[in-house]
């Protein structure tokens, strides 16, 4: 008995160990008072930043970090110039580039046989890779211009890239939980051009989720109008492949041609990239640029690409793996739904989408949004102002009870 009681001492000393150095402030300095003093800030904010799509916990990195500078790999450039799955030159990293995209590849319905990815710079360098690959395939196999459709509540981004890639593009009207209106994007067809669909797996306020099966059904009604569907799945689909409904990003059960999901969201990943995979059949009908000097044919968009966010990447499988991920993303859906619940506890409106981890109310006063770093929005149709949660990894069952007790004593 006094064996076991010395066992679980020992563990949970560990465990306090471990929190206390997840959240401790920082003992090194700069010998900069500017960027000591913001290091510190951060460190404050870090546990209360409740209103965005950042797992503000993710330690795997830690040995990542430790393999690095041991190895004093700060004084190389790793530089991933080229395809992935072609032939990859010196001081690169793309043989792991591609060890990342045959992971992930299969968890999004894709076969290895038939894939073709990369890592990108962030989630927005994937919609635009979904949307230039997706315009070139629609010209290349039809002669014709494509338009974009997407819904009024899907990220910004996919708007400006269309801007930036001189796209025609219709706004398609969502309804009041932020999800694409069926109806709506059968009135906004076109069906004398090709169609670029973009849908929203994940939109950026509300956390709805764009019916991928009726929309399709709308585009089933005219077959005589091609066709390419991009899914940007920037958070969602990072955690939705590790739950019960990992069908929804599964293009065998609902079908899509390119999908983009963010690395800084679910996987923790400590800066901006992120996935695009498609199929081998849409990179073959990609423009070719073939570079003499990189021996390569340079058909995405960015010649120069990080070669430590694929390390990063593939550090991460081996650290984290499907169990990990399963644990976090159940971890993280059971917080939800008991952040609605304490929310409804104490008479404070809300509303959450299906499968997601955001949850949107009504908007508490300035001191509140500020000390949570809430994100915030407004919908006359939900009584104005509003600001939302989204439920990471850090967002706990003690964390929320912290927000509950400050929104009571407001």
């Amino acid at each position: 008995m006094k064996r076991m009681i010395f066992k679980w001492a020992v563990v949970l000393v560990a465990v306090a160990a471990a929190g206390n150095m997840l959240w401790a402030q920082p003992t090194v300095k700069s010998g900069f008072e500017k960027l000591d003093r913001w290091t510190e800030k951060c460190h404050q904010e870090r546990p209360r930043t409740l209103g965005y799509p950042c797992n503000q916990v993710s330690m795997a990195l830690t040995g990542f970090y430790n393999w690095y500078t041991d190895n004093r790999m700060e004084n190389f450039l790793i530089n991933n110039a080229g395809d992935p799955f072609g032939k990859v030159g010196a001081l690169s990293s793309g043989e792991f580039e591609r060890e990342v995209i045959e992971y992930f590849a299969p968890k999004y319905g894709f076969s290895n046989d038939d894939v073709w990815g990369l890592v990108t710079m962030s989630g927005t360098d994937g919609n635009n890779h979904g949307i230039y690959f997706g315009t070139n395939y629609l010209k290349h196999t039809t002669g014709k211009e494509p338009i974009v459709y997407v819904s009024d509540e899907a990220h910004y981004s996919n708007y400006r890239l269309c801007d930036l890639q001189n796209l025609d593009v219709r706004l398609v009207k969502s309804d009041d939980m932020g999800r694409m209106i069926p109806d709506s994007l059968e009135a906004a067809l076109d069906t004398s051009r090709p169609c670029l669909m973009i849908y929203a797996m994940g939109s950026t306020f509300k956390g709805a989720i764009d019916d991928q099966t009726a929309l399709n059904c709308v585009l089933a009604r005219h077959p005589e109008m091609a066709v390419y569907r991009h899914i940007d799945a920037a958070l969602f689909g990072g955690y939705l492949p590790f739950t019960k409904h990992r069908d929804l990003v599964d293009r065998r059960k609902v079908g899509f041609e390119s999908i983009s999901i963010s690395g800084h969201k679910f996987f923790g990943i400590d800066s901006p990239c992120g996935l695009f995979i498609t199929t081998r059949e849409i990179y073959d009908n990609q423009t070719t640029f073939d570079i003499p000097y990189l021996n390569a044919n340079m058909r995405m968009i960015n010649c120069s690409r990080s070669g430590i966010e694929p390390l990063k990447f593939w550090w991460l499988i081996q650290a984290v793996g499907d169990k990990g991920w399963t644990e976090q993303a159940t971890q993280m859906l059971e917080c939800t739904a008991y952040l609605k619940q304490q929310l409804n506890g104490i008479g404070w409106r809300c509303w959450s989408n299906d499968y997601s981890n955001t949850v949107f109310f009504t908007r508490p006063s300035d001191e509140i949004v500020n000390r949570f770093n809430l994100a915030n929005s407004n919908d006359p149709r939900f009584g104005g102002n509003l600001s939302h949660v989204v439920v990471m990894q850090h967002v706990t069952r003690e964390a929320i009870d912290g927000f509950i007790r400050a929104l009571k004593a407001q």
